[in-house]
């Protein structure tokens, strides 16, 4: 019989924390944090591109890494995700797959999420932009969770057309979606990324989340309520979730 081809994927990094942004706060994950985005986002500050080895957190938690040569053999991940599941008494939420864009990895997440699929369910972080990427895999993931990617905050136009697909075709794993804000963020824009979420995701939550600056968002509260309030006449569900994890000091 034929040897089963491995599944390699280049990977940033592997640990175990909580999920600091939008409805999931506070869920213990698994975050498996895949190299690549095709974006450039002005205000993103977490490094993507693949390199020779990749950080994997020894014990979950414990914030000690370990390198681990790119890219890795999935078979690994998948074990160590069992292996963590079990020895923090069953607390951990799903996986979360992160990046850059994981998506750009879809081929070889068919193969592999299966194998994860029995230990954990799957939550998807994504840009929104790769539609035709998604349906590919869109039967194995349980939660997404997309980014509107605003090009006041961003630097580059906004993908309406992209975004609008692939809230189409999320259906109802849409956890939620987010919309990055700060102030260049203007009126028109918050209005449209509020009436895209209602006309093809009426029953998502719209979460903005302001930008993250020194750990503190760049947006005081009266500011974050007028916006709400503006994005409201849009959307019937409109949240303000800043990020949490910089405040905690934890990845």
């Amino acid at each position: 019989m034929p040897a089963i081809p491995s599944i390699n994927a280049p990977l940033i990094e592997v640990f175990s924390s909580m999920q600091g942004e939008g409805v999931l706060i506070g869920c213990r994950q698994v975050f498996v944090r895949f190299a690549e985005c095709n974006l450039a986002c002005d205000y993103c500050d977490t490094p993507f591109h693949a390199g020779p080895t990749c950080q994997i957190e020894a014990e979950p938690g414990s914030g000690q890494f370990n390198s681990h040569d790119n890219p890795v053999n999935m078979a690994e991940i998948t074990r160590m995700v069992s292996h963590w599941q079990h020895i923090s008494n069953n607390g951990h939420h799903s996986v979360a797959l992160t990046g850059g864009e994981p998506l750009l990895h879809a081929d070889l997440l068919k193969r592999w999420l299966p194998e994860v699929t029995s230990i954990l369910p799957i939550f998807l972080e994504t840009n929104g932009t790769l539609p035709a990427e998604l349906e590919k895999v869109l039967p194995l993931i349980d939660w997404i969770s997309m980014d509107i990617k605003g090009s006041a905050v961003t630097g580059v136009p906004t993908p309406w057309s992209d975004h609008a697909d692939f809230l189409s075709l999320s259906g109802d794993r849409l956890c939620h979606v987010k919309f990055v804000i700060d102030q260049s963020t203007t009126e028109a824009e918050l209005l449209e990324a509020a009436r895209l979420v209602n006309r093809h995701a009426p029953t998502a939550p719209f979460i903005l989340q302001p930008r993250t600056f020194t750990s503190n968002p760049v947006l005081d509260g009266k500011a974050l309520l007028k916006l709400q309030v503006i994005a409201s006449a849009e959307h019937r569900d409109v949240r303000i979730i800043p990020q949490i994890h910089p405040w905690l000091g934890v990845d």
